[in-house]
This record gives structure tokens, sequence and C-alpha cells, in this order.
């Protein structure tokens, strides 16, 4: 009778994680200095989250339809957060104090319009959750009117 509501809330629990990463990289899209590597600062690099179902296995959908007494635990979870390997950006500022002998400064490989597209999409995913949390919440609640 949940299930509706627990897979819902795993993608809204999903989405949130993924709006927090994208906010990471969009606060971190001039950072030079991400990370500490071989005596040497290295530019902050992009993050993205992979999502996965949380039943996938053939067996455990079998299972599932074979036995009606089963619980659906479907849903969304991150499977993990990955780094971008697109190589970091270099720009002409001899001033900066990252830059090498030539001038160049390495340069976060973060591109803020792609990050608003993610960040959009995460958004919408996030909205039609909660319509969808609030729907199945309206059909319980009118399941309850009806033993009046």
């Amino acid at each position: 009778m949940f299930s509706n509501l627990n897979i819902t809330a795993s993608a809204l629990t999903a989405q949130r994680l993924r709006m927090d990463v994208i906010s990471s990289n969009m606060a971190n899209v001039d950072t030079t200095r991400g990370e500490y590597v071989d005596g040497q600062w290295i530019p902050y690099t992009r993050k993205s989250v992979v999502l996965q179902s949380k039943e996938n296995s053939f067996s455990s959908f079998l299972n599932k339809a074979m036995d009606s007494n089963t619980l659906n635990a479907g849903g969304v979870q991150v499977s993990k957060i990955v780094e971008d390997e697109t190589p970091f950006e270099m720009v002409y500022n001899p001033e900066h104090p990252d830059a090498n002998e030539d001038g160049y400064v390495q340069m976060p490989n973060v591109d803020p319009l792609r990050e608003m597209v993610d960040l959009m999409s995460a958004t919408r995913s996030y909205e039609a959750n909660v319509t969808v949390f609030n729907a199945s919440k309206g059909m319980l609640m009118k399941a309850l009117e009806i033993g009046k």
C-alpha cells in the first residue's frame, strides 16, 4: 500500500543529492586549488551522480512477480559519484598565482551552462516526484474516507 510512497521518496532523495553535487560544481567553477596531488595543486574536478534501480536483477523481478505478498521495494538509488575526465581548460592569465611559466592557468572542467541544464533537469524531476507523492497521498486519503 505504501510502496508508491517509498519509491517516490527514494527518487526525491536521489534528486536532492544530484542537486547538491551540481551546487558543489557551481561553487567551485573557479577553484584552481581543488586537490593537492604529488606536491602540486590541481583544479577542482567536476563530479556527477550515477543513479540506478534498487531492484536491477531479473531474479528479483521474477520472485516479486511470483509472490504477490512481497512488498514492492523498487525505486532509485545513487550507485556512485564519479569525477568527470574532461581535461582542464588552460586560460592565459600571467598575474594569477597558479599560472605556469608561460602564463597559463589550469581551470576546473566545470561548464556553468551544462551545470544549469543538469540543475533544471534535477529540479523538474524533483517537482514531478513531489506531484506523484501528493497524488498517491491523496488517493490513500480518499481510500480512508471510504470506510467512514
